[in-house]
């Protein structure tokens, strides 16, 4: 635990439980910074920056972290949430934001859910890329609940307009855009494989 602060005070904080949730997991492995920073592709510096809750780290710098440790990003987010209750209530769900784009993610689901639901808003004009990896334990399907999202699974470019739902398939380096004048609005469903 981190001094100076309550159980309550981390978990109520995203960023440092995303970075004691990081060194866990890396810890965990045996891993130096070096070595996950060789699997993942973010620099050391960065890590460790994020360890010590210097920096908070963006979507993508998430996904490459996640798939250097073989968890979904969805699974990294709810280890360090860590809520044991069967209901989650909205003013209490946990909400991130990249520092970088403005996206922002809410967790709907209840901890250890089969099934997680996650809210994202994504700002007019940002482009968030994730590799494969963050894909490959899960199958994950996308409801475009406001504005229009372009979602580019490979080669393949799929335009969701509001209300369409795309199951995703075999795992692949995606990029999820807004080319909207407004923010677009989607649920994430996930189910671990």
């Amino acid at each position: 635990m981190t001094e100076g602060k309550t159980v309550q005070e981390i978990q109520a904080d995203p960023v440092q439980a995303i970075a004691s949730r990081l060194k866990v997991e890396r810890e965990a492995r045996g891993w130096s910074l070096a070595e996950l920073a060789e699997r993942s592709g973010v620099s050391k510096a960065m890590i460790s920056k994020i360890e010590r809750s210097e920096a908070s780290p963006t979507a993508t710098v998430l996904g490459r972290l996640s798939g250097a440790f073989g968890l979904p990003l969805s699974v990294l987010l709810a280890l360090a949430e860590q809520k044991p209750e069967r209901l989650s209530a909205h003013d209490r769900q946990p909400v991130w934001r990249d520092p970088e784009t403005g996206y922002t993610r809410r967790a709907i689901s209840p901890a250890n859910s089969m099934v997680e639901l996650i809210e994202v808003v994504l700002p007019a004009g940002v482009r968030v890329p994730y590799p494969a990896s963050a894909f490959a334990f899960q199958q994950q399907q996308i409801w475009v609940l406001e504005g229009e999202l372009e979602f580019r699974e490979g080669d393949v470019v799929h335009q969701l307009p509001q209300g369409d739902c795309l199951l995703l398939g075999p795992p692949s380096d995606c990029i999820f855009y807004n080319p909207g004048m407004g923010p677009a609005r989607y649920a994430i469903a996930l189910v671990r494989r």
